[in-house]
């Protein structure tokens, strides 16, 4: 075969391919008005001879040989990979991966993806699998007590799958290549632009959808996908105080008098660098640990590694700091003062949790309002409760910051006061580094 017929050749292959595409996303929009926006930001672009289809978080690369093979066997793949990618896109699938098990969270949203595409239940993109797929799936949305991504993976890195599951998954959910995933400041820009498309998603579906019961599952991994997730380090900064710390204040000293001093009298500068600044720092906090049975050992440990991995940064400490880590559930269990780190490393490695009875978050307020009393919290900046959410709140505001850091987002808890901060941490944002 000459080099023009196989170019030629080419050419066919890679036009019939973007045709096959193209019916693919005429159908897809034609069934689902409510992804206009969507179906029309996704790029596609031809990638020959790489065996695969890839996904960047907002371009899929499809290879169109392997397009066109799986296509005579099963027509309907071209728009079950369209809308398999175009999910992951909507919810977010390829941002903030860094720390979290690369594996089982490729896994767990290829099945997040496939589960929705099977809730909708469109003719164009059935495949012989879907039937073997389903009972898998209600098996699974069982154990992990939904079908999101981030249940999945919670439920995997709790009850690790088999080789063989592995396997199983990725034959009946694997469509695209996650490599690009990793590229985090090109995801971030696309990711911006994602989250207004499903923003009006989530709008829209109200109106377009013909079946309540298919849009579920949507409406439940976009929720969970436009959850506000937070900068956990930056929230501790707001329970700095000002203070006095001793080290040279570089704003106010002016080197170009101190030298001139040295240069003309000797040893004899003319201004003295001052030994003091301002400094945003902690000095006196309290962690509240809920440990009624909701809150389990490892994950109340995680979440005290992680405050303290923030708090290790030197610009975060005065040279004393007075940190009281309380444990309470109905009624306070223990206090344990933190006033160097080897303490705090000393209570990690011997301290263990106690109480595991009903929740009760008075105890704890009223507790700290005694040591206040005693001049033990005499500068009291801020409280975090790390918590189910379930317990008593105090009617009374106190005078100084709190904040209830709840794991996972559960609606049917009690509403926080009026006055205390509510924040979110989801349990593989406790467990990683990273700091949402």
């Amino acid at each position: 075969m000459g080099a023009q017929e196989t170019s030629d050749r080419q050419l066919k292959i890679e036009s019939l391919a973007e045709e096959i595409l193209r019916l693919a996303h005429d159908g897809l929009l034609i069934n689902m008005r409510f992804l206009d926006v969507a179906l029309s930001k996704l790029k596609l672009e031809c990638r020959p001879q790489t065996g695969t289809h890839l996904f960047d978080g907002a371009t899929l690369y499809y290879d169109p040989v392997r397009l066109l093979r799986q296509y005579k066997v099963a027509p309907n793949y071209a728009a079950r990979l369209y809308l398999h990618t175009l999910l992951h896109c909507i919810f977010f699938h390829a941002s903030g991966t860094d720390k979290l098990n690369r594996l089982y969270w490729d896994m767990a949203t290829d099945i997040a993806v496939e589960n929705t595409i099977l809730d909708i239940d469109l003719h164009l993109t059935g495949l012989q699998t879907d039937d073997t797929l389903k009972n898998r799936l209600e098996i699974l949305g069982k154990q992990a007590g939904g079908l999101t991504a981030e249940k999945i993976y919670r439920h995997f890195r709790v009850e690790e799958p088999s080789q063989k599951a592995v396997e199983e998954w990725h034959k009946l959910c694997h469509f695209d290549e996650h490599i690009y995933w990793d590229r985090r400041e090109e995801l971030e820009l696309s990711q911006t632009e994602w989250r207004k498309v499903s923003e009006r998603i989530k709008a829209d579906l109200k109106s377009f959808s013909r079946d309540k019961n298919s849009a579920e599952s949507i409406e439940e991994n976009l929720k969970e996908a436009t959850r506000e997730r937070y900068d956990y380090a930056g929230f501790l900064k707001k329970f700095m105080v000002m203070g006095e710390s001793i080290q040279v204040n570089d704003d106010e000293f002016d080197y170009i008098y101190y030298t001139y001093g040295l240069d003309t009298y000797g040893n004899m500068p003319l201004v003295e660098p001052l030994e003091y600044k301002d400094s945003n720092k902690i000095r006196d906090f309290v962690i509240a640990i809920d440990t009624s049975a909701s809150c389990r050992g490892e994950v109340v440990q995680a979440f005290l590694q992680k405050t303290y991995n923030i708090m290790q940064d030197a610009e975060s400490f005065f040279t004393k700091i007075n940190v009281h880590i309380i444990q309470c559930d109905s009624e306070v269990q223990q206090d344990v003062k933190i006033t160097e780190r080897e303490e705090f490393d000393r209570f990690m490695e011997q301290g263990k949790l106690t109480g595991f009875g009903s929740t009760d978050f008075r105890p704890v307020f009223a507790y700290v309002e005694k040591l206040r009393e005693e001049g033990e919290l005499a500068r009291l900046k801020g409280m975090i409760y790390f918590t189910d959410g379930y317990g008593i709140y105090p009617e009374q505001m106190p005078d100084y910051d709190v904040a209830f850091v709840f794991l996972h987002d559960d609606e049917n808890a009690p509403k926080v006061p009026p006055w205390a901060i509510r924040l979110v941490l989801e349990e593989e944002e406790i467990q990683s580094e990273k700091n949402f």
